[in-house]
């Protein structure tokens, strides 16, 4: 109860901008908690054995199984790898790239607004920090209250800096991580692709042609 007094007098204490700055950092704490969810959900739903059940079908030539895994799995990228075989026909690879990069936008979704808080909130506390002092240097033609007024003005601005400053540090650090993520991710899907096609490109020598098998599907779903 104490340490809410505290925060609450200290927020008052930084005055109206802090309403703003506040803002901001309920708005961080969305954005954390929404792309923590996002990126647990993705690894949940990660099915390595598949995988290579997946890519063990394509190196074979039975694009069949793999196209049947793909339909049954979460997994984004034995999805990637069905949409790849679906397209074959036109350009399987080309097919794996667009979905892997709708997969890529999905991680990097909202990240830009905590790249815009990390800049805002020093901002907005170096805004606070010119208000308090202005307020002070109003003041001191009023012998009086100069003192009580100047040193207020000066806390306000501490104050007013510090949340600022705070919250930039706050989503500097997991704004990175999920830079560090998406990229990962970005490479993760680059070498599944590239693999992919070393395994269609063997499956050819062996008499397995994957643009002909996508034909015959296509012609079968539009029967």
């Amino acid at each position: 109860m104490l340490t809410a007094n505290i925060a609450i007098e200290t927020f008052q204490e930084g005055g109206w901008v802090m309403w703003p700055i506040a803002a901001t950092f309920f708005l961080a704490l969305c954005v954390l908690l929404e792309r923590s969810i996002w990126w647990i959900g993705f690894k949940k739903n990660l099915r390595p054995k598949t995988q290579d059940l997946a890519r063990e079908a394509v190196g074979t030539g039975n694009f069949r199984s793999a196209l049947e895994l793909a339909e049954n799995s979460s997994d984004p990228y034995i999805k990637n790898l069905g949409d790849g075989i679906a397209h074959a026909h036109t350009s399987m690879l080309a097919a794996m790239q667009l979905d892997a990069t709708h997969w890529i936008e999905r991680a990097e979704a909202r990240m830009w607004v905590l790249g815009t808080i990390i800049t805002l909130a020093p901002l907005l506390g170096l805004f606070g920090t010119v208000v308090g002092l202005m307020g002070s240097f109003a003041s001191l033609g009023d012998s009086q209250l100069a003192a009580t007024k100047v040193t207020g003005g000066i806390a306000e601005a501490l104050i007013a800096t510090a949340a600022g400053i705070c919250i930039a540090i706050l989503c500097l650090l997991p704004y990175n991580y999920f830079r560090k993520r998406v990229s990962l991710l970005r490479g993760s899907f680059e070498r599944w692709i590239n693999h992919t096609e070393l395994l269609v490109n063997s499956a050819k020598t062996h008499g397995h042609d994957i643009e002909d098998f996508s034909t015959k599907l296509n012609i079968q779903i539009e029967r």
